[in-house]
């Protein structure tokens, strides 16, 4: 079973996989019409269209059956002028002269058909349907036709649905169906190939909160990062990577010892001193003032691994409400103080080592198996880093193959880190947060790659994540 947004991603790492939507589309259409050609005799058939990808695969439909002697009429609820899909626009060039195309029609067209197809809406909606599509629902629903919805319901999930015999859903159940809701679900193979579901890619970034045009400063994320002190590059990477991903606003907190050294990188951040030269335990009641400011917490960048630093972690932690993410000396100090369930929204972004720390393993016997469990165990999202990184939250499982042998330079995880929780702090859920920011630092260090060579360094990556960003959103 997959959201209502994951078939966007599915078809977007489709497409970068070297599977286009047009051929998606046209899988989809097809194996629709096998249906419908196999439960039913030949004969007059309405499918009613929206303006989405689900009307185009009611177009294929309507083509293929055509050419098998069926009588298709493809009603369009709203004019061509108000589609939204060009996919949509291609198939209804497609149609052959057999089927009859209406614009703008009215409900009462269907009147007298024995199979409608339903292909008005797509899934995921949050608010009741409105007209005009509000009354062919209630038509189609009052209708002795067979109703068979496209990918799912019009209008499922609100109080005003199609009521379906027969939902043809493509590749997966979708959320929120069940045979109350959407009657027998049949699940057609369009052809999404392995690599997309396996792998995150470009569609990850269908999460990407794009901030609203009367948004001001603080309103797309704030966050704090707890660190350094025996290090002062860790904790100015990770914020800088927060900042290039979107982040409004990002305070730094860290032992004044290293406050000065770590303000001097850039008057972007908003550098919060602590008292004495490596964080304790004295500084909790500092720490959780800071935390009234924020959106989401990074823990753990050169934070070092002392005894009274470990002791501050494992308090802190029991004291954050937000959502957070532990790296680096924060996931050592959550393995030696034992407290790895933090029971607020988490990430943990370890490498081999510290993964074996935390769940008490051997790291040569870690593979996707182990991730899920310490995920679930945890009650938490594992980025676990490597060649190929793994993701999972207990539930879901994705791999990301972005990155290069030159990512092996000091600073990467500290820009990886800071991308994933600047992006949680911008409101995204840690397993999506978590799978975007694995692509989006594996994305921006191939493009430094490409200039640099071997020569890159983590601030090169840093560099490059506006264009690689930019990038991602434009080819949505």
């Amino acid at each position: 079973m997959i959201a209502p947004q994951e078939s966007r991603v599915l078809d977007i790492n489709s497409e970068a996989a070297g599977v286009s939507a047009s051929d998606l589309m046209e899988n989809a259409g097809r194996g629709i019409a096998q249906l419908v050609i196999k439960k039913f005799e030949p004969s007059d058939i309405f499918i009613v269209c929206g303006t989405g990808n689900n009307a185009g695969d009611g177009a294929v439909a309507a083509r293929y059956l055509s050419e098998k002697g069926w009588k298709p009429t493809l009603a369009l609820v709203r004019s061509r002028a108000d589609i939204k899909s060009r996919l949509l626009i291609q198939n209804l060039d497609k149609l052959p002269e057999g089927v009859l195309l209406t614009e703008n029609a009215e409900p009462e067209s269907m009147k007298g058909f024995p199979i409608i197809l339903d292909g008005m809406l797509g899934t995921g909606l949050k608010d009741q349907p409105k007209e005009p599509y509000a009354g062919w629902i209630v038509k189609i629903n009052e209708s002795e036709a067979n109703i068979i919805s496209i990918d799912g319901p019009s209008g499922l999930g609100t109080p005003l649905a199609v009521k379906p015999s027969m939902t043809v859903s493509m590749h997966d159940l979708k959320e929120g169906m069940t045979t109350e809701n959407s009657g027998e679900i049949v699940i057609v193979d369009i052809g999404i190939p392995k690599e997309a579901t396996e792998f995150v890619g470009p569609g990850e970034f269908v999460y990407y909160p794009i901030p609203s045009e009367t948004s001001h400063k603080g309103q797309n994320g704030r966050l704090l990062v707890l660190g350094g002190g025996p290090y002062t590059g860790a904790p100015a990477l990770s914020g800088m990577a927060a900042l290039k991903v979107g982040v409004d606003l990002v305070w730094i907190a860290c032992p004044e010892a290293s406050a000065q050294v770590i303000a001097s990188y850039t008057p972007n951040f908003i550098v919060k001193p602590l008292k004495g030269d490596v964080l304790s335990p004295t500084n909790l009641e500092e720490m959780v003032g800071l935390l009234e400011n924020v959106d989401a917490v990074l823990v753990g960048p050169g934070l070092g691994r002392g005894e009274h630093t470990v002791k501050a972690v494992c308090k802190l932690v029991e004291e954050i409400m937000l959502p957070v993410l532990v790296d680096a000396d924060g996931l050592y100090a959550l393995s030696v103080g034992g407290t790895p369930v933090l029971g607020v929204p988490a990430v943990f972004t370890p490498h081999k080592k510290e993964f074996a720390g935390l769940a008490g393993v051997i790291p040569e016997t870690i593979d996707e198996k182990e991730v899920v469990e310490m995920a679930r165990n945890t009650a938490s999202t594992i980025l676990l880093k490597g060649p190929v990184d793994i993701i999972s939250d207990g539930e879901h499982v994705k791999k990301n193959r972005t990155g290069n042998p030159a990512m092996s330079v000091g600073g990467t995880g500290d820009v990886l880190a800071g991308l994933v929780a600047g992006l949680m702090s911008k409101g995204v859920e840690p397993f999506n947060a978590a799978r975007m920011g694995a692509y989006l630092s594996g994305h921006a260090g191939d493009m430094a790659f490409g200039r640099l060579g071997y020569s890159m360094t983590a601030t090169d990556v840093v560099s490059s994540i506006p264009e690689a960003l930019k990038d991602l959103l434009q080819n949505l």
